[in-house]
């Protein structure tokens, strides 16, 4: 008895320690969306990289030193777990930040969860995936797809108009249903059973995607099936938050601030948030 209190008191304090998340800018907040509603007792620390967006045009190296320097931020606010909310940095640093943050916290990608998801519900069907022209020219869903071994047949199409729309805030509307109806009817997406958004910013137009197919084709959001995999490993792991009569303050930093940002976290996370600026290098 005398040993497992001790033992016990360190369990508590780490599962009440924040999820860290990052982003080249403000699309990863959908995930951040996701994780907190489906796990409410959660504290989640987001870091935006908004000096540097849009990751898509940087070099691998870029995004890594990026990626090493928010981690740095991230674990000095003692995240038990870092998920990388962007699929350019997840493609170009996990491997990095996993080995750099070591046993400090557990790193979680927005790739790796969805392309175990599709073998495990899609194998030997023809999937679809639209991304920005980063993600899709990077190929790494699909080596990953195929590595599986599962028969999936994953169809890419870059949809980079998707983005800029988005943050414009041309969507729910004629407009964009033009053009997103445009790219969801090119041939390369043909046939498909389901669609993966492999873009932060796409489940504010998942509605709109959902609508087009009028129910012939699965829309699968990332940012759902990566919160249920940030729950289970915490879940495995007696990492889960424990439950609270009050809602926890979430914290959200950028690295570099407009009044513009902080008007679009609101859209992106559908709460209110105060973004506190700090710069990666000063």
């Amino acid at each position: 008895m005398t040993t497992a209190a001790p033992t016990l008191a360190v369990s508590v304090a780490l599962a009440a320690r924040p999820i860290g998340m990052f982003d080249s800018g403000i699309g990863g907040l959908t995930v951040a969306r996701a994780v907190a509603q489906r796990l409410p007792h959660e504290r989640i620390v987001y870091f935006g990289d908004t000096a540097h967006l849009p990751y898509g045009d940087k070099s691998t190296a870029a995004i890594q030193a990026y990626s090493i320097k928010i981690c740095d931020l991230l674990l000095r606010q003692h995240c038990k777990l870092i998920v990388i909310a962007c699929n350019s940095a997840s493609a170009a640093a996990y491997e990095l930040v996993r080995e750099y943050v070591g046993s400090k916290a557990q790193v979680l990608s927005v790739i790796d969860p969805i392309v175990a998801h599709l073998g495990q519900a899609y194998a030997g069907r023809r999937v679809g995936l639209i991304g920005t022209k980063q993600t899709v020219n990077s190929n790494v869903y699909k080596k990953k797809v195929d590595d599986l071994d599962a028969g999936v047949d994953l169809q890419s199409l870059a949809t980079p108009l998707l983005v800029p729309m988005i943050e414009e805030g041309f969507f729910r509307n004629s407009i964009s249903d033009d053009i997103i109806g445009t790219y969801l009817g090119n041939p390369a997406l043909a046939d498909i059973d389901a669609l993966v958004l492999a873009c932060t910013h796409y489940p504010l137009i998942k509605e709109q995607i959902a609508r087009f197919y009028a129910g012939r084709v699965d829309v699968l959001d990332a940012s759902d099936v990566v919160a249920a995999a940030a729950e289970s490993y915490l879940a495995a792991h007696g990492l889960l938050a424990p439950a609270s009569a009050t809602p926890p303050a979430h914290h959200f930093y950028v690295s570099d601030f407009t009044r513009s940002f902080e008007e679009s976290t609101r859209i992106f996370f559908e709460q209110e948030v105060h973004l506190e600026h700090y710069p990666l290098w000063e």
